[in-house]
Order: structure tokens, then C-alpha cells, then sequence
């Protein structure tokens, strides 16, 4: 791998982890197109960078969830708990992030070896791509009928569940992590703002347990190619930061269908070439 490669898949990995439209669909076509052999260590050093890029963005939020969960613990002896998370918004998203991030640990340890079998399977990521945009495309149109939005301070466990459940489901290539959960949480209600800021610092813990486990594998790859390897995790790190930003951005004042359209698009395109020309 030389280093336009690297930047080029740092780049779609950082834009394509937070925009809806599914980072381990996207490198799985990069790999097929560019003709590279998917490379384990330099794909974790990317998701390292997007962690980067979310916890850089998120860092004020993710340092008072930090102090408000140790707060909460010294609640727990005084009996204090239930109040403190009803009073303080850091301290319920502290440990509505550890409940939403049970079912994906969940899954990746208990269905493993099935995902990954995915990711070798083309007509699969194309149509969960496809899938992708049919969720963001209905929670669009659910969100803009729902009159009443649910707040973090009405925000529940059940809710939790349910974004937690959708980023498990996202574990195959082509759910897109991010579209899922926001979808999940239009679906279910909740301010517009609110899905994806949650999505977002849900994004946290499950990038860093996947990176943590494959961890090991990057000290191989960086002897080999340490500027390529560097480049591109820079190249994550900006262009997710970059996501991250246009994302709520984009949630606030516009809507998600290009996304849904994209997805179809290329999901289209994707399945019909896998289909017809292979």
C-alpha cells in the first residue's frame, strides 16, 4: 500500500463512519475496486483515528460523562442514585452509553465468526446497503410527523435498548452504524439533535472495544509501512471530525434523504454489477 492509498482510505473511512452510509460497506468496495487485500492492522489504525475524531469533538461532553459516572457511583451508598441521574444529564448519559453498548458487545462476541463471513460477500453489503437507505428514508418520514419529541430528560432505558440493539445489528458491512442508530432513534420520537449526538458518543466504546481487541495487529503493519500507516490515520481522524460536524449540521437544519438516496444508488449499483457482470 503506498501513501495516496492510505490517505484515499483514511479518508472514506472518517467521512463514512459518521455520515449514514456505512464505513465497512465503503472499504469493502474500496478493497474490490483498488484491487488491495483488506489489511487488518491498517483497518483498525482507521478506526482508531475516527475514535479520534469523535472523542476530539465530543471531548467537553466526554469529560463530564467521565466525572458525572464516578459522581453517580458515590450516589449508589447514599441513596442518592435515581435522583442524581434525574438531575443531571451527564450522569444519565454515562450510563445510558454503557446500556446502549451491552447488545453490540453482545453480538460481536456470540456472532463473531457470522459477521465476519459477511464482509467477503458482496450481494450481502450491497443489500444491507440498500437497507441502510430504506431505514433512513422511513425515520425521515416519521420524524417530521412526530409532534412531540423526546428529550434526553424523557429519554429511557428501553430507548437506549433499542439504539443499542440497531448498532449491534450494525456490526454487518453494509448497516451503517451511524444511520442505524439515528434512524432508531427518529423512529422512536426523539429530538432531531438528540439521535445524533447519542449515536455519536455511543460510537465511543464500540469502536474502542472492536480496536482494542484487533490492537496487537497494528505494531506489525507500522514496521512495515509506518509513514503510509500514519497518513491515513490522520487522514480518519480530520475527515471524520469533519463528518461529525457536517452530520448535525445537516440533521438540524436539513434532512437525511441524500443519504437514502445514495445508499440505494450504490447499493443498486453494487448488487446488479456483483449480479449480472461477475
Amino acid at each position: 500500500m503506498d501513501i495516496i492509498q492510505a490517505l484515499i482510505l483514511g479518508i472514506v473511512q472518517g467521512l463514512t463512519e459518521f455520515l449514514p452510509i456505512s464505513s465497512s460497506a465503503h472499504l469493502v468496495f474500496m478493497h474490490e475496486l483498488t484491487g488491495l487485500a483488506p489489511n487488518l492492522s491498517f483497518d483498525t489504525l482507521l478506526h482508531l483515528g475516527s475514535l479520534i475524531a469523535v472523542l476530539g469533538y465530543f471531548r467537553k461532553d466526554v469529560v463530564h460523562m467521565i466525572k458525572s459516572f464516578f459522581s453517580s457511583l458515590i450516589d449508589i451508598p447514599r441513596g442518592q442514585f435515581k435522583k442524581g441521574i434525574k438531575e443531571d444529564q451527564f450522569k444519565k448519559l454515562a450510563w445510558f452509553i454503557i446500556i446502549g453498548t451491552i447488545p453490540a458487545g453482545l453480538a460481536g462476541f456470540l456472532l463473531k465468526d457470522f459477521f465476519e463471513s459477511l464482509f467477503s460477500n458482496l450481494t450481502a453489503v450491497s443489500v444491507f446497503l440498500i437497507i441502510t437507505g430504506f431505514l433512513l428514508w422511513g425515520s425521515e418520514m416519521v420524524s417530521r410527523k412526530t409532534l412531540k419529541k423526546i428529550s434526553l430528560k424523557e429519554m429511557t432505558v428501553k430507548n437506549t435498548l433499542i439504539m443499542g440493539v440497531a448498532q449491534a445489528c450494525a456490526i454487518a458491512p453494509g448497516i451503517s452504524r451511524s444511520g442505524a442508530t439515528i434512524s432508531s432513534g427518529l423512529f422512536l420520537g426523539m429530538e432531531r439533535e438528540l439521535a445524533a449526538r447519542f449515536s455519536f458518543l455511543l460510537s465511543i466504546p464500540a469502536i474502542l472495544g472492536a480496536a482494542l481487541v484487533q490492537l496487537k495487529d497494528i505494531s506489525t503493519g507500522l514496521d512495515v509501512n509506518t509513514s503510509a500507516y500514519v497518513l491515513g490515520f490522520i487522514a480518519a481522524a480530520i475527515s471524520g471530525y469533519l463528518a461529525i460536524k457536517l452530520m448535525l449540521k445537516l440533521i438540524k437544519e436539513r434532512n437525511l434523504l441524500i443519504f437514502a438516496y445514495y445508499c440505494w444508488i450504490v447499493g443498486a449499483f453494487v448488487l446488479i454489477f456483483t449480479l449480472v457482470l461477475t
